[in-house]
């Protein structure tokens, strides 16, 4: 790259290789001035309160590519399924949702590109739920030029590594629930799972196979498992009954049913006495009292990654100690907080 530094009033009529931006706290900040635009007389004024004394005017070599260009060549190569960028912008690309789903960042392949001179990439935590047109990641390169190389091993990385940044569909399942408990089997106390259950499915566009009631029976509890299962349920939520305390038979009946406990105890809060299992591919999810108490609980983790089809694992769950405590905030505002995200 070669340089040729003018002073302002010698610039008249040369051409702005970049964009410059007005600051001015609560007032604006974006390009005043935009790459290509050529200077007139009556720009010098704002020029020099914009602090521009000079103007820089630049010959770009061969192996060298701009920030414009480098940008869309990072926001291309690191977009993947169900995600689309827009700029560049003061040399910034920003990637956005094309449609609902589950945010998944290869956190490795990224942390690999920051490796790299000369370029950034910020985005949002992993594994978080994304609506349509939401924003997902910036990046652009630091200087105004970079070397062809760089944008080159960006981009050898992102083809190496499989999808950066894409937004996995949920997929929409047949979910049986199994509400237990002698209490309100026998109608001594009203239902507060089933109208969290539901409220939770269909905001999640679920569709409910139907809400069974079941006492402290652990073979009558298998038994409806099963039959759920057999009859077309994607999935199977059993809550209550998840405790140690004798009358708590809820786990055990999950075992009976021939489900493979994948971890029965998460290290999050409120969640602890949490259930996954997974009856051949179909999980199974103890879910402890905490779920109808609780606006937000582990199932908000744990349920939108597998409406995509992931098969959670016990490494998954244990991942989630870091970032797993819930501040329980006078107005909740998540996922837009730090609930379920450390592990990410």
């Amino acid at each position: 790259m070669r340089m040729q530094t003018l002073k302002v009033e010698d610039a008249v009529n040369k051409i702005i290789c970049h964009d410059m931006s007005k600051i001015v706290r609560g007032e604006c900040k974006g390009p005043k001035f935009k790459k290509g635009h050529i200077i007139k007389e009556e720009d010098i004024p704002e020029l020099l309160s914009m602090g521009k004394e000079n103007i820089y005017i630049l010959e770009i070599e061969a192996d060298e590519v701009h920030e414009d260009a480098a940008g869309i060549r990072l926001g291309t190569a690191a977009a993947g399924s169900g995600v689309v960028w827009t700029g560049p912008k003061e040399g910034k690309v920003n990637l956005f949702a094309k449609s609902d789903g589950l945010l998944k960042i290869n956190v490795p392949a990224l942390e690999a590109i920051n490796d790299l001179p000369d370029v950034i990439m910020a985005t949002l935590p992993n594994n978080v739920p994304v609506k349509t047109g939401e924003m997902l990641a910036g990046t652009k390169v630091i200087p105004l030029v970079v070397h062809e190389q760089t944008v080159a091993a960006v981009e050898k990385i992102c083809k190496e590594a499989g999808p950066i940044i894409q937004v996995v569909p949920f997929k929409t399942y047949q979910v049986g629930v199994i509400i237990t408990g002698s209490e309100v089997y026998e109608n001594r106390i009203q239902d507060s799972f089933g109208p969290v259950a539901r409220e939770k499915l269909t905001a999640m566009e679920q569709q409910i196979l139907r809400i069974e009631y079941a006492p402290d029976d652990c073979d009558l509890i298998n038994e409806k498992i099963k039959q759920m299962v057999a009859d077309g349920a994607g999935m199977v939520l059993v809550t209550g009954g998840m405790s140690v305390d004798p009358d708590d038979v809820t786990p055990k009946a999950i075992r009976l049913s021939g489900a493979k406990v994948e971890k029965y105890g998460a290290p999050v809060l409120p969640g602890a006495m949490f259930m996954l299992a997974y009856l051949g591919d179909v999980p199974i999810l103890g879910i402890p009292a905490c779920g109808m108490f609780f606006k937000i609980t582990i199932v908000d983790i744990i349920l939108p990654r597998l409406l995509t089809g992931e098969r959670v694992t016990r490494k998954d769950i244990v991942a989630l100690a870091h970032g797993g405590l819930c501040q329980a905030c006078p107005e909740c505002h998540y996922p837009n907080c730090t609930f379920g995200k450390g592990s990410n």
